[in-house]
């Protein structure tokens, strides 16, 4: 059932510790609409909130003392109820989105990335994520790839590097070769110091369709695709050069896209960009960086938001929100 509690309903649940055992519901909505909260409740609930291990989604309308402490805020009871109804299609990748995000947001870099695999794992090995292969895995896996193609190209001209994604003919997706390619490029970046900026492009119509779905499913032992993400995972290289990095999108930029190259100090994208978060919709979460980079950049409540609406916004809709610095025509 998709229903907003009311301030009443609530101080009835404040008590309980874990409100998804005693409602058995995937998600807790709030409508919080000209509700003023004493000093003691805000504590109380301020409390209470980061320990439910499903969303809890409040709709307001205007500054709330709780506000902050939600894993979406909304302003608008139509769309509440929608995100409500999206939680309640996925609540397995909805609830571990949101218990990572919110880890995320106070543990060390490393700490919320190495939680945000085990995350992904965890789901990987579930029945969102075997449901949605069942319906569309066979689809990706007899699109064709470029087997031939550089995944990644590397040009230098005095102190700048830069690095251009190479696959157009499956849009730059995040395949096992871009992602070795890309950390091997990074670690570069780590140990050369004549490298003082590095610009990262992309050829044909896009920047990148995020992972590449031709490989998903192909694991059966996801201890060791954890293993392998720690490993691999290009942003662990990123991250401390980040300062250097400069990132130019252009057309479509998805998921895995983005989560990376969030961690860059700049990023321009063209008028033509769009930006989405299709993970939840899988029964996964981002896994290639984005419950922390994204947040960084967008805050935790509208990271979790995009991931869990998987609503596709525009560059100028991505700048007012801080995901990038620059729109260019």
């Amino acid at each position: 059932m998709t229903k907003l509690v009311n301030a009443n309903e609530l101080s009835e649940l404040l008590y309980e510790p874990n409100i998804a055992d005693v409602t058995g519901q995937s998600m807790l909505g709030l409508d919080l609409r000209g509700i003023e909260f004493s000093e003691s409740e805000s504590q109380l609930l301020r409390s209470w909130i980061p320990k439910q291990p499903i969303p809890i989604i409040g709709l307001v309308d205007g500054t709330n003392s709780i506000s902050d402490y939600l894993d979406i805020v909304m302003d608008n009871e139509q769309e509440c109820l929608n995100i409500m109804k999206k939680i309640n299609h996925h609540p397995r990748s909805s609830a571990v989105l949101v218990q990572v995000t919110r880890a995320s947001e106070i543990a060390p870099f490393h700490h919320g990335l190495c939680l945000e695999s085990l995350g992904y794992a965890t789901l990987q090995s579930g029945s969102e994520f075997s449901s949605w292969l069942k319906v569309y895995g066979k689809d990706f896996h007899s699109k064709p790839k470029d087997d031939q193609a550089d995944p990644i190209l590397l040009e230098r001209e005095g102190r700048e590097l830069r690095i251009i994604l190479n696959t157009p003919v499956n849009r730059n997706a995040l395949s096992v070769a871009m992602r070795d390619g890309l950390t091997e490029a990074f670690k570069m970046v780590a140990i050369d110091d004549s490298i003082s900026r590095v610009m990262v492009s992309a050829s044909g119509t896009c920047f990148s369709a995020g992972g590449d779905l031709s490989e998903f499913g192909g694991i059966t032992d996801f201890s060791e695709a954890h293993a392998i993400r720690n490993l691999r995972m290009p942003v662990y290289y990123l991250l401390p050069q980040k300062h250097k990095y400069v990132t130019v999108i252009h057309g479509a930029c998805i998921g895995a896209g983005i989560e990376i190259f969030a961690f860059s100090s700049v990023i321009r994208a063209k008028r033509d960009a769009f930006f989405r978060l299709p993970e939840i919709e899988m029964g996964l979460i981002p896994g290639a960086g984005g419950c922390v980079s994204i947040p960084q950049r967008i805050g935790r409540q509208r990271t979790n938001y995009l991931a869990i609406s998987g609503k596709e916004i525009s560059a100028d809709q991505a700048l007012r929100w801080g995901l990038v610095d620059e729109v260019f025509d």
